[in-house]
């Protein structure tokens, strides 16, 4: 069971704030890593620089991966993970259903781990996600969550693992990797928030 990526389940935490409707992730200041090993010693980290969402009043999350943001510091590289193993295709998608009154307590600066459920749609493959994460309501209109335990994606299960198996053919490598870590950091913000009452001045008053 692919236990993660995630980041979806992470938007499950955005239920900390009890009078936020809708919550956007953060692109810019969220984080989505893998990691591989080649020829049996040599580990690399790579990330995805494309990454949008959302969760809904009703607890609806949604997470949406830009494949072809995909940063393994080799362009030739990036170019063959996007055609040979993510299949051209644009996005991957974590979808859940979260129960938004469970987290509505959390207050600033509160942290909890929470167990998700949800699935992870990849070139055509549907996974389930069952993974810990960890959340900590930063302010009144923001949210982190990150992974709490190592998770792995498994190239077999992902429906991925003919790809990794061109790349190894043309990178002329003995062996990679085909299980790999995945770690996230999502930050959700909201607009939504009642905005506090104005402190009262002398103009006011008059």
């Amino acid at each position: 069971m692919f236990k993660t990526f995630t980041a979806t389940m992470i938007a499950i935490t955005l239920g900390a704030a009890a009078q936020a409707e809708t919550w956007t992730l953060d692109g810019g200041n969220s984080h989505l890593a893998f990691g591989s090993i080649k020829k049996d010693e040599l580990g690399e980290v790579h990330t995805f620089n494309g990454l949008s969402g959302t969760v809904s009043e009703e607890g609806n999350v949604a997470v949406e991966i830009d494949l072809t943001s995909v940063e393994t510091n080799i362009d030739i590289r990036n170019e063959r993970m996007i055609e040979h193993v993510f299949k051209d295709a644009a996005t991957a998608t974590l979808s859940a259903e979260i129960e938004m009154d469970a987290l509505n307590a959390l207050p600033v600066g509160g942290m909890t781990t929470i167990e998700v459920f949800g699935s992870l749609s990849l070139v055509g493959t549907e996974l389930d996600v069952d993974t810990e994460m960890f959340v900590v309501r930063l302010s009144e209109s923001q949210v982190m969550v990150t992974t709490n335990d190592i998770v792995f994606l498994n190239a077999i299960d992902a429906g991925i693992n003919e790809g990794v198996t061109k790349l190894m053919e043309l990178a002329e490598l003995p062996s990679i990797t085909r299980t790999s870590p995945v770690t996230m950091r999502l930050i959700f913000t909201t607009d939504d928030q009642k905005a506090e009452a104005a402190p009262i001045t002398q103009k006011d008053r008059t």
